[in-house]
């Protein structure tokens, strides 16, 4: 470095005037005011941002974030179910209640699929849903299973989350993604078919909880 260069940076003096930090703590901003002595001009003021180190959530955490918060509304939605409409269906190619609601009370162990597994086969292993004829026994089914999908969701294994996993019966591949994607999947699948339920209530006239914000009902609308 020239020698006037050197001479001229030691004679800067900076002075820290004051910072302003967001809600979050991991930006903030300094305000500096600069004096060269050497040039005997004016202060000058200058913003310096400066990044704070903040640790990234890992995805397994994210999931299981994510997997506690719908679990809420889930909870309010299946309880909901009357005792005499698990055989109702709003038209003949739908499902009835009780087998969608039995689907959505399951769905969270299909995480513990995802991370214990590298498949699953309905050639070999046929799909036998638990038979539910009463809200209670929805609701225990719907609680051990998060229990189960939870349990899984340890930091043990984010490793897992990329290594493949399949769904197929057979030679016929319904689905080939990673375990990441898989367990995704199953949280979608929760809020697809949660929403779903909540159709079918509707028709049956009953009030339904909100997901996302108050429903209808609970605005008196």
């Amino acid at each position: 470095m020239p020698k006037n260069v050197r001479k001229r940076t030691s004679l800067v003096r900076l002075r820290t005037l004051g910072s302003i930090e967001n809600q979050g703590g991991k930006i903030f901003f300094k305000i500096i005011k600069c004096t060269d002595i050497g040039l005997s001009v004016g202060p000058i003021f200058f913003v310096l941002l400066i990044k704070k180190t903040a640790r990234i959530m890992s995805m397994i955490e994210m999931y299981l974030k994510e997997l506690e918060q719908e679990s809420l509304t889930t909870r309010k939605m299946l309880s909901i179910v009357p005792n005499d409409k698990y055989d109702w269906q709003p038209h003949p190619k739908s499902m009835t209640i009780r087998s969608l609601a039995t689907h959505i009370a399951e769905l969270p162990t299909w995480i513990t699929l995802a991370l214990t597994t590298d498949e699953l086969d309905f050639a070999s292993a046929p799909y036998n849903p638990v038979m539910i004829n009463n809200t209670n026994e929805l609701m225990d089914l719907f609680e051990k299973s998060l229990v189960d999908g939870r349990t899984h969701l340890v930091a043990e294994n984010e490793e897992k989350l990329s290594e493949p996993w399949t769904l197929r019966s057979g030679d016929e591949i319904f689905m080939k993604q990673t375990k990441a994607e898989t367990v995704h999947h199953s949280l979608c699948q929760i809020i697809h078919h949660r929403a779903q339920l909540g159709v079918f209530l509707r028709l049956l006239d009953i009030p339904i909880p909100g997901s996302y914000g108050p429903s209808a009902d609970e605005m008196g609308l």
